[in-house]
């Protein structure tokens, strides 16, 4: 009976975790400077619970942000088991310049909290740069793309995507230079 009552303590600790993050996107995605216990009272959980997970703003903006490019990064392989590699990389890199515009309120928390230096590039590097080697080693075999890309040469081609105004025609301006950016990786491809 004891196992069962711990189980589901663990269980609604998870749904209270996973609560306080959503409202927390939202809320911060909205303004960066939401106060942590409204953040608290419209996930339904008290201060304790809260501060048990989230010690401070940086914590909550960090996790939130982790969780937020993990989902990112999850795409690049749910594409390519259902796309052709070239299919899979120009639509994960439109999914990627959404979560860039869209998150654009988060940024601002990002900034706001009081973070190292890199801490997070360090955080994302990891997870993005993998992605990235999927994508782009599925292209290479299948020669679409040019060989020997490396996920540093093509964060650097992207890196424009965080220059757009999310406020404004974001859309066209981020598919236009992702299309250059494939353009780019498929010259001098040996399927083409």
């Amino acid at each position: 009976m004891r196992e069962q009552k711990d189980a589901r303590l663990r269980s609604d600790a998870q749904r209270n975790r996973e609560r306080i993050l959503e409202v927390a996107l939202a809320e911060l995605t909205r303004s960066a400077d939401a106060p942590l216990s409204a953040i608290a009272k419209k996930a339904g959980v008290g201060q304790g619970t809260f501060y048990r997970n989230f010690p401070n703003r940086e914590a909550l903006v960090l996790e939130v942000y982790r969780y937020e490019v993990q989902q990112v990064c999850d795409t690049a392989c749910q594409l390519l088991d259902t796309r052709a590699p070239d299919e899979a990389l120009r639509e994960w890199m439109d999914r990627l310049a959404q979560y860039a515009m869209a998150k654009a309120g988060l940024a601002d928390a990002m900034r706001k909290a009081t973070l190292e230096k890199g801490t997070l590039i360090g955080m994302s590097k990891g997870s993005l740069s993998s992605a990235v080697e999927a994508l782009l080693r599925a292209n290479e075999e299948a020669g679409t793309i040019r060989p020997g890309v490396t996920p540093d040469d093509f964060m650097l081609a992207i890196a424009g995507l965080w220059q757009i105004d999310p406020h404004g025609d974001w859309q066209l301006r981020a598919g236009r230079l992702l299309d250059l950016v494939m353009d780019g990786l498929r010259a001098g491809a040996p399927g083409r």
